[in-house]
Order: structure tokens, then sequence, then C-alpha cells
């Protein structure tokens, strides 16, 4: 009982037997079963699986935007079985950092106001936000383009600026769906050095699901969903945490 306690003192993220399943007319369909899962203040981690894994299913839980049908699950220790929507959208908001695969960047606004406008959410004033969301720019490694449209940027310019607003509010947890999947390997390495690096540095847990077994290697762990369970690939030498 101590070392669970332990565990979840020392987590970000905590689960424990968590299942999740779907019901279609008289079926019961699981896509997660009894899954447990620890990962520690800092850590990077890939999840890899096949499609209908149900590796798209745990990220939605790790971001909040899917309940699991049993189990326990803490994030930055707090019990998310009886939050709100109203409470899980306000946790998204202060601790959780998305990347998606499409950058999922309005296409009418600027680099750097596609940034600042999740702090507009939080009540910041409009020079408030810009100035923050020019720092994270600048961290990117975009100060040239912070006026920018997205149309007017790479594949890679894109991601970076999705990635400095998912950096926008500080979180303590970035959750990455496939953040290289439509970038060559050049530009691919180049977006997964700065997700590295913005790990080491900023101390941001990082969960990333990928197809490219090469870059997961890059990461400290590397978790394969398979029919639904986890199964955890042991060290090769390569990762950050190895």
């Amino acid at each position: 009982m101590l070392r669970t306690a332990e565990r979840e003192a020392q987590s970000l993220i905590f689960m424990e037997d968590i299942c999740h399943a779907y019901r279609m007319g008289e079926q019961c369909l699981s896509i997660l079963d009894n899954i447990s899962l620890t990962i520690r203040h800092g850590e990077s981690c890939a999840i890899l699986g096949s499609s209908g894994s149900g590796k798209s299913t745990l990220l939605n839980i790790l971001g909040l935007l899917d309940r699991p049908t049993s189990g326990r699950f803490l994030l930055n220790g707090r019990d998310m079985a009886n939050a709100t929507p109203d409470e899980c959208a306000g946790i998204r908001n202060r601790l959780i950092g998305f990347v998606f695969q499409n950058f999922n960047l309005l296409p009418r606004l600027s680099a750097l106001d596609n940034v600042a406008l999740p702090l507009r959410y939080r009540g910041y004033s409009r020079n408030q936000s810009r100035q923050f969301a020019h720092r994270q720019i600048e961290l990117v490694g975009l100060a040239d383009r912070l006026t920018h449209r997205p149309a007017d940027l790479s594949g890679g310019q894109r991601q970076r600026v999705a990635i400095a607003r998912a950096l926008a509010g500080e979180p303590a947890l970035i959750l990455a769906d496939e953040p290289t999947g439509n970038l060559d390997a050049d530009t691919a390495q180049e977006i997964m050095g700065l997700l590295l690096e913005l790990n080491r540095t900023q101390a941001v847990t990082l969960v990333m699901v990928t197809h490219d077994a090469t870059l997961a290697k890059q990461l400290d762990r590397r978790l394969h969903v398979q029919s639904g369970r986890i199964i955890e690939a042991l060290p090769t030498g390569k990762g950050r945490g190895d």
C-alpha cells in the first residue's frame, strides 16, 4: 500500500486498472483492458501501436477528452473520477498542452495571435497575451515569422507555432498526437529535437503518439499498446533516461 501511495505522490500521471469500452447495440467493445501506468514529472514517453489498438483512446483519456469506463486516474495528484466537465476544461487549460499532426492553426490569424489565443481564454489582456506569445515563438526559433499566417509557413514552421501555442499556458504535460506525421524525415527530426529540448530545459512531461519507431527510441520510455493492453519496451540505451 505504501508503494502505491509513493507512486501516486511522485507521478504526474497515475493510472490503475483503467478499462474503456463502447456499447454498440447489444455488443460491448473493449478498447482498453486493465491498463496500469505511471509517468513521472519530466519524463518523455512514446506510445506506439497499430490502428485500432487503443492508443488514441488512451491519449484522449490522458487529455481529459474522454473518461475511462472503470479504474483510477490521477492527474497531478487529482483524482479525475468525479471531475465535472467544467473542471476538466479548466485543468486542460492550465495543465496540458496539445500538439496535433495537422497543426490545427487558425488560418486567418498570424503566428503570434495563434499562440496568444489560449491566453486570451485565460483572461489575459491582448497585450499581455501577445507579449507572452512572443517569448514562446522566440523559444521555438520563429522570431522572424511573428506576423506570418499559416499559409505562408512551411510544415515544420507551422508545427513550431503549434508547439509554441502548446507551451503558452506553461503546461506540466504536452500530449503530442503524431506531431511529425505530415513532415519529411529531416523536418520530423528537427521537431523531435525541439520537443526533447523543451522536455529537458522546461521540465515539461512529454507523451507522444507515433508510428515512427526511430523517433520513439529517442524518448525515455516506449509503450506499445496491443489489443487494449500496454507492453513497455526494455531500454535500449538510446533514450535520454536510459
